[in-house]
């Protein structure tokens, strides 16, 4: 049993996953830095301060706080856009370094003509 756990735990699967989770985290804590620091302040600034979590609704002696939700539906609105954004920025700097990668040096006519020999003496070898 205990070697069978080993395995499983040392898989690359499960340490992959757990790298992660770990990176995730941080991630988050820095996606969640960025928008209370930063994204939320500036938003109270032109929107005049707005915070929702002030808004109840009393029935008898129960509270329903409903400004809460709203407020963390709004919360969640903008995490979501600021991950959107960091993300669609990494992804626009991997394009450029594939595209680099992918262009390399030109190719002359006869150098291709030499590669297309070269591959069809290859292919006759093999057969």
């Amino acid at each position: 049993m205990w070697r069978d756990f080993k395995k499983f735990a040392l898989k690359g699967n499960v340490i992959d996953l757990a790298l992660a989770v770990v990176i995730g985290a941080a991630f988050g804590k820095i996606i969640t830095s960025l928008v209370a620091d930063i994204i939320t302040p500036l938003i109270g600034i032109l929107m005049g301060g707005v915070n929702f979590t002030g808004l109840v609704f009393e029935v008898g002696s129960a509270s329903v706080m409903y400004g809460n939700f709203i407020q963390s539906i709004f919360d969640f609105i903008i995490v979501a856009l600021a991950i959107f954004m960091v993300i669609r920025i990494m992804m626009k700097f991997q394009r450029k370094k594939e595209a680099v990668i992918e262009e390399g040096p030109a190719i002359d006519a006869k150098e291709a003509l030499l590669v297309e020999i070269r591959d069809l003496l290859k292919n006759q070898k093999t057969l």
